[in-house]
């Protein structure tokens, strides 16, 4: 079993809600990602944070390719491990 983890970068809190409940729908992931604030350096505005979802993905059946495509869907992108 590897520790495999996924992290989508997304623009706000209103979009990395909406991804992770169409995460399961699309992807049929069992574990609820993990949904993070992420500011920017200095910044304490909530406008100003990129959200991110971590997708524990254990087994490797996710593929790398179609998340960042997923992320793309609400304007956001899959970080590189």
């Amino acid at each position: 079993m590897s520790d495999v983890r996924h992290v989508l970068v997304l623009p706000d809190r209103d979009a990395a809600e909406e991804a992770a409940e169409a995460l399961r729908e699309r992807f049929g992931t069992r574990e609820e990602p993990q949904l993070v604030r992420d500011a920017l350096a200095g910044e304490d505005d909530a406008e100003d944070a990129q959200w991110l979802l971590v997708l524990r993905d254990e087994d490797g059946r996710l593929d790398p390719g179609e998340l960042d495509d997923f992320a793309g869907e609400w304007e956001g992108w899959r970080e590189e491990p």
